[in-house]
């Protein structure tokens, strides 16, 4: 989301940026992120940054069209007045866009959580001795449906408690 919220900022910054990047961001979050796994483990080896990556790559496009369209919708009456005032970039993005923006933030975040999870599963299926994707595709192999099911058991179980810590999270936001 670091990574998502930064360039969606850079973008919403830079109109020139925005024009050259968002056709790239486009076609990168359209193609199917299974195809770009072995890619990964070409460039970076089958290892446990391979699969942060993928876990990454499967969100992090989406998120920054998301929130980049978001940031372009803050209310223009706002934003006009505080250039009225004397206001720069910086007092806009401060003041009116990332402010507005908080529940889209939150909103794309819920969407992340699913996101990457895939997105990890996907480098362990491709690149990982260890973890639940490999447990998943070792147990389907070896026919130990089992295994299968609890790893599909313990995957639900981690995207629940990260939907909880993030309501807890948006509820905290929401008394501001």
């Amino acid at each position: 989301m670091i990574l998502g919220v930064g360039t969606a900022v850079l973008l919403w910054c830079s109109r020139r940026i925005a024009r050259i990047l968002e056709p790239c961001l486009v076609v990168l979050n359209s193609l199917p992120k299974s195809a770009l796994a072995p890619l990964l483990i070409v460039w970076l080896g089958a290892n446990e940054r391979t699969i942060v990556v993928a876990g990454m790559s499967v969100a992090i496009f989406g998120s920054v069209i998301n929130l980049y369209s978001g940031f372009c919708q803050a209310d223009p009456e706002k934003l006009k007045l505080i250039e009225t005032l004397g206001g720069h970039k910086k007092e806009k993005l401060l003041k009116i866009v990332l402010p507005s923006s908080v529940p889209l933030i939150l909103s794309v975040m819920k969407v992340n959580i699913g996101l990457c999870l895939v997105g990890v599963i996907i480098g362990e299926f491709i690149g990982a001795r260890k973890g639940l994707g490999y447990l998943i595709i070792y147990g389907s192999q070896t026919f130990r449906l089992t295994w299968v099911l609890m790893s599909i058991v313990i995957l639900c179980i981690i995207a629940m408690l990260l939907y909880f810590a993030l309501y807890l999270i948006e509820k905290q936001v929401r008394k501001h």
